[in-house]
């Protein structure tokens, strides 16, 4: 393994974040004075990010606690009107400015429980390239910037071959958004001295687009380091659940559902997620990693906890271990679980299980649930379902006054009459 001179880029590469580097000496030399100033951008295109976005600001974190640099946290408020096309197959759907900003207040959120944002040398910085990309003039851009690309080249990088090669259409207006992001590079630059860009396997293309545009601009030189796109050892999508994306926002998923998604990490990634997102000494990685057979369920259990705690914080983590130790091993009822309050009145006329497992959550639509039932896949109360025309009844609320529900063996929701 290459030993560097500092030690973020030591930390990154023991832990498994570097992909690409466009220069890794000129990137270590600068990390080893302090002197990165490095930044990620996040398009504001949901009310929260989720796992896929983790992995960027992990790294960001480790630059300021290595003292390597200045974190820049970059809101997209401008290239998020424009669309990026990278990894997509459609053209991304057109938000208004109010959905843009309202989704860019709720993003913000979880950068602090992360990285500092005080004063000093290596205090983050959040800015919005809406400052500047939105008062563009839309001549002298083409004149100043975008006479420096190269069309026959921009059609070669994966962002636009892909989508021409499988013959899905690529709009005038994602066509730019190589363009605005390369842009992005050179206006940091000259705003707060910026020299990195950070990001996933997939912007290779764009940020070196940014290195290049930034040469021809006059500006100093420019690095490019990329964290690899995760997929677990059987080849899902990271952060993709059969519900859904796992938010990182307490608002768009319960700390206990979040505990919950690392809890049931695969045997095969156990050791190189605990490397990614927590951070836990790599020593203590390499003992829980080394565990085997029903002991790896330890070490899972100390993965959920050390990355909800840093997400949601310590109490919500260990009260989230708590619900589960109570519900899994013991059999009791926690009041912690996630709770959906139901109206007494439709208990009192009879609420059908398809539909409360959907209220709940745990299905998507009526015909999913009844297809668990066959499967014998939902419980009430810790007792299978077996008939799809079940009525719930207040006779189903037990002492604790609620009714339990069940999807499989680690999914539990209680129903809570109001």
């Amino acid at each position: 393994m290459t030993s560097f001179k500092s030690d973020f880029l030591n930390v990154l590469t023991e832990r498994g974040f570097i992909h690409q580097c466009s220069d890794p000496e000129g990137v270590d030399a600068l990390a080893a004075k302090g002197d990165l100033v490095t930044y990620v951008g996040y398009d504001c295109t949901a009310p929260s990010l989720h796992v896929g976005s983790l992995l960027s600001i992990m790294m960001l974190a480790w630059l300021q606690r290595t003292g390597a640099g200045k974190p820049i946290v970059l809101m997209g408020g401008g290239t998020t009107r424009v669309g990026d096309p990278s990894g997509k197959d459609e053209t991304r759907q057109m938000r208004s400015i109010e959905e843009i900003e309202s989704n860019k207040q709720g993003m913000q959120q979880v950068f602090a429980k992360l990285i500092d944002f005080g004063a000093g040398r290596h205090g983050a910085t959040m800015v919005d390239n809406a400052e500047w990309l939105a008062a563009l003039n839309y001549i002298a851009f083409l004149r100043d910037v975008g006479r420096h690309f190269s069309v026959n080249r921009m059609l070669t990088m994966d962002s636009a071959k892909l989508r021409l090669e499988r013959e899905q259409e690529l709009s005038f207006i994602e066509f730019n958004y190589m363009l605005l992001q390369a842009y992005d590079f050179v206006e940091l630059n000259r705003r707060y001295g910026c020299n990195l860009q950070m990001g996933g396997s997939d912007q290779w293309g764009n940020i070196v687009t940014g290195i290049d545009l930034g040469r021809r601009m006059g500006t100093p030189q420019l690095y490019a380091l990329t964290c690899p796109l995760l997929t677990t050892a059987s080849g899902a999508k990271m952060g993709k659940t059969a519900a859904g994306a796992v938010w990182l926002n307490e608002a768009q998923l319960p700390a206990y559902d979040y505990w919950q998604y690392w809890r049931n990490t695969e045997d095969a990634d156990v050791g190189r997620f605990l490397k990614l997102f927590t951070m836990l000494p790599m020593d203590e990685v390499a003992k829980l990693e080394a565990l085997r057979d029903a002991e790896i369920n330890e070490a899972k259990k100390v993965l959920a906890t050390e990355a909800t705690a840093l997400m949601h914080g310590r109490e919500k983590a260990e009260a989230a271990a708590e619900t589960a130790r109570k519900t899994f091993e013991t059999g009791q009822l926690s009041a912690d679980l996630p709770t959906v309050e139901i109206s007494k009145g439709d208990l009192e006329a009879g609420l059908g299980v398809l539909s409360a497992f959907v209220a709940a959550g745990l299905v998507k639509s009526n015909s999913e649930a009844r297809r668990q039932v066959q499967g014998g896949g939902l419980k009430v109360n810790d007792e299978a379902v077996k008939n799809d025309k079940l009525s719930l009844t207040s006779a189903h609320v037990t002492s604790d006054g609620v009714i339990k529900l069940s999807l499989g063996k680690k999914k539990h929701v209680l129903l809570k009459p109001v």
